[in-house]
């Protein structure tokens, strides 16, 4: 259960909302995304997890947080057609690419996101 004291504790001092992402862009850094990758246990990020992750914060700063995980998959699945589409994505990030993939990039997952297998083809 949400607790509301320290959610607002935890946005005020710019740390992580409830599904544990984290508060606001600026205080991101390649070095706290690694830290969280490696909590996660993932060791160092490959060249295509960096894509994705750039990928993430570019569409978060343009569009602020999507209203939903199929428009971000969609982009995704594009920008990822020649190394395997969604099936690679899901091999990048076994957490889910959206719901891992937005944790490290420091931005909000959209909504009803949390599954990891959300869109998971296999």
């Amino acid at each position: 259960m949400l607790d509301i004291n320290k959610a607002i504790d935890d946005h005020a001092s710019g740390r992580h909302d409830p599904e544990g992402h984290m508060h606001g862009l600026p205080r991101w850094s390649r070095e706290i995304a690694q830290q969280l990758a490696s909590d996660e246990g993932m060791d160092v990020l490959s060249e295509m997890q960096w894509r994705v992750i750039y990928t993430l914060r570019g569409l978060h700063r343009r569009n602020g947080r999507a209203g939903s995980a199929r428009q971000i998959i969609r982009v995704l699945e594009k920008d990822f057609l020649e190394e395997g589409g969604r099936r690679s994505l899901y091999l990048l990030f076994p957490e889910g690419p959206i719901s891992q993939g937005s944790r490290l990039a420091g931005v909000p997952a959209p909504p009803y996101s949390g599954d990891p297998a959300f869109g998971w083809a296999g």
